[in-house]
């Protein structure tokens, strides 16, 4: 339970944190549509409120106090946090409800968002957004009702709900593939490697699984999205290890040609992650029952 005495006037919040931003008292006055003096009262309120000084006033410069300098953080973040809330409640005003989603960014965009119409057309009334997000976060300091995660069913404070495995399989071009004759898992060991900056043992892995051994595995380009290397593959710029599902469409299109079956697994998978508070919100079981039914089709 939060306490009245301890809240000082939103205006003075925002004047202090528009103050620190631009380090600026004219900057912030021009912000908020204020004259220069009257942010300097409004700040001045808050430092007499709190009981200390939050910037140093050196000519016509301020800078922010150490205790300053944390505060502004800390009002930074709840005034995000009433904004975000205040935008729910305007998002759902028709009555249909609001679901915020992280997601990873190739999963998103390739998987999930293609076949959100389902989804859609079973719950019309509701508003999806979509955020990019690819490591565990806390629910309890961001506005998402659900993340997609990829790993261990690990992650604190929440519940992992399990979606699917991935089978990694050796990709490129038609045309690579032919240009460096690359007929046997050997051949590989030659070619441009395209790496995963977030996976960067991946072809190590792979060459042990199929026995090549001396292969320069760690060499190689390296992408923090599978959408960046599979766009690199298609290019003709090298072989890549991907999902296979994330590249189904250059699979059937023949802008991609899997090399070799011998698929890289691991005991790592795709979950749907959502706040243990919020498990029983009508909206999050829908769609927590639609993603997973989903998943399932595609086993």
């Amino acid at each position: 339970m939060f306490r009245k005495s301890f809240l000082p006037p939103v205006a003075d919040l925002l004047a202090f944190e528009a103050a620190a931003r631009h380090h600026s008292i004219s900057r912030a006055a021009d912000e908020l549509h204020l004259t220069q003096s009257a942010v300097s009262r409004q700040i001045r309120q808050l430092e007499e409120q709190l009981g200390v000084a939050l910037f140093h006033r050196v000519r016509q410069r301020i800078v922010l106090t150490d205790v300053g300098r944390v505060y502004e953080a800390d009002v930074r973040a709840a005034l995000q946090q009433m904004s975000a809330a205040t935008q729910k409640v305007m998002a759902s005003a028709g009555g249909g409800g609001l679901l915020n989603l992280a997601v990873l960014p190739t999963l998103g965009t390739r998987w999930l968002i293609p076949r959100l119409g389902g989804f859609v057309a079973l719950h019309p009334e509701v508003t999806v957004n979509f955020a990019a997000r690819s490591e565990p976060f806390d629910f309890a300091q961001e506005p998402f009702d659900a993340a997609i995660h990829f790993g261990a069913p690990h992650w604190a404070g929440a519940a992992c709900e399990y979606l699917m495995h991935e089978a990694v399989v050796p990709v490129c071009s038609p045309a690579f593939a032919e240009r460096h004759a690359v007929r046997s898992p050997e051949d590989l060991a030659a070619v441009v490697l395209l790496q995963q900056s977030t996976r960067p043992m991946q072809w190590a892995e792979w060459f042990e699984q199929v026995g090549v051994a001396g292969a320069p595995a760690l060499r190689g380009p390296r992408f923090e999205q599978f959408s960046m290397i599979a766009q690199a593959a298609v290019s003709g710029l090298g072989a890549a290890l991907l999902p296979s599902f994330l590249v189904e469409a250059e699979i059937a299109a023949g802008t991609l040609t899997v090399l070799f079956p011998q698929a890289l697994t691991s005991s790592d998978a795709y979950y749907l992650v959502y706040a243990e508070s919020r498990a029983q919100a009508p909206l999050l079981r829908a769609f927590r029952d639609w993603i997973v039914a989903e998943a399932r089709r595609g086993e």
